[in-house]
């Protein structure tokens, strides 16, 4: 019997959690396969625990009151006891065979981890102007051919639609809680800095096409306004990573020298493309390069993490973060993120 928990971050939306449970609940369970909703609520003030209980013994409901989605994904992984744990959204529905690609996929003993295709659920058309290479706003993954999810894979594992062997946190560590969203901006790559560390570590991952969700997009996302603050604090994000992980490029004033030049021929097919306004994203793509250049030199050389995550000691090294740093105030680091499970969970819940 293959275990799983599903684990699902909440924050504030009530409503979509709802058909995101839903949506598990109706998914097709095989033969062989016992799952279990985990559901982490960050600090929710609407009705989240209401809409919870209706789900009665179905759903575990755990709450995680530092901040940010790194850490109610952190606490989902500490109150789990499965042999493997999915990651879903509460923004996002499950493809009814969800479960069955699951059970299928973990039958190789070898495989450690698997990533699937997001695929968009508008909530109003998509507008013409939508940028090209800048997916990651609206979080849609494209379905990609059945590949090893190496070094050479166009993209990383996305947290809304993955499934990992529990020794996996145990090799790497869990996600990075100074990453990613917490209330106070559109931080970003946390995502991008744990499947940096499963290639350090050689984890075995596979991109699977039918493991496939639904990401509701609202209208609140297609707007150019939007799209111009997630491709900024997206490059914060880059920036500040960079900051101890440097990329092996060159670089000018600490900055890729790339990005600059990206940048630079930007500005200059900008005016061309305007001319076309409306009938492509060019001209938004080329502007979009520019807050990429000026949002990671912000969190390269300014950012203070402190003031998104709460934090009042020092954030964790993006090299050395490891699950039990969680823990704060402890002097020694267990070998294994299920070592202390349980004082990991009580900590989790009393960090502010």
């Amino acid at each position: 019997m293959l275990t799983i928990d599903v684990v699902v971050p909440t924050y504030n939306r009530s409503a979509l959690l709802k058909k995101t449970i839903h949506s598990l609940l109706e998914a097709r369970v095989p033969r062989g396969l016992e799952p279990r909703i985990v559901v982490v609520d960050n600090n929710s003030v609407d009705d989240t625990q209401d809409i919870v209980r209706q789900f009665g013994g179905d759903v575990v409901s755990v709450r995680a009151t530092k901040q940010g989605i790194s850490s109610a994904r952190n606490a989902g992984i500490a109150a789990g006891r499965s042999d493997v744990i999915g990651f879903v959204d509460d923004d996002e529905e499950v493809d009814a065979g969800w479960f069955e690609t699951v059970h299928r996929e973990f039958q190789d003993p070898l495989l450690d981890f698997i990533g699937g295709p997001c695929v968009p659920n508008w909530s109003v058309p998509a507008p013409i102007w939508l940028p090209q290479g800048y997916n990651g706003a609206i979080g849609w993954v494209t379905a990609k051919a059945r590949a090893p999810m190496d070094a050479a894979f166009p993209g990383n594992l996305n947290g809304g639609n993955a499934v990992l062997r529990r020794g996996v946190f145990e090799r790497v560590g869990c996600y990075a809680p100074q990453l990613g969203r917490s209330g106070k901006g559109l931080l970003s790559e946390e995502d991008a800095e744990f499947y940096r560390r499963l290639m350090k570590h050689n984890v075995h991952g596979i991109h699977v096409p039918d493991l496939i969700i639904f990401h509701y997009v609202p209208e609140s996302r297609l707007t150019r306004s939007y799209h111009r603050r997630w491709a900024y604090w997206r490059a914060v994000s880059q920036g500040y990573l960079d900051r101890e992980i440097a990329q092996p490029v060159t670089y000018l004033c600490g900055v890729p020298r790339h990005m600059i030049g990206t940048a630079a021929r930007s500005t200059f097919h900008m005016p061309r493309h305007l001319l076309a306004r409306g009938k492509d994203g060019k001209a938004f793509a080329c502007e979009l390069t520019l807050w990429d250049l000026a949002g990671f030199v912000y969190g390269k050389h300014m950012i203070k993490m402190d003031r998104f995550y709460g934090e009042k000691g020092a954030v964790p090294s993006a090299q050395s973060i490891f699950p039990m740093r969680l823990l704060k105030g402890r002097d020694r680091e267990p070998t294994s993120v299920l070592a202390d499970r349980s004082t990991l969970a009580a900590e989790v819940e009393r960090s502010a």
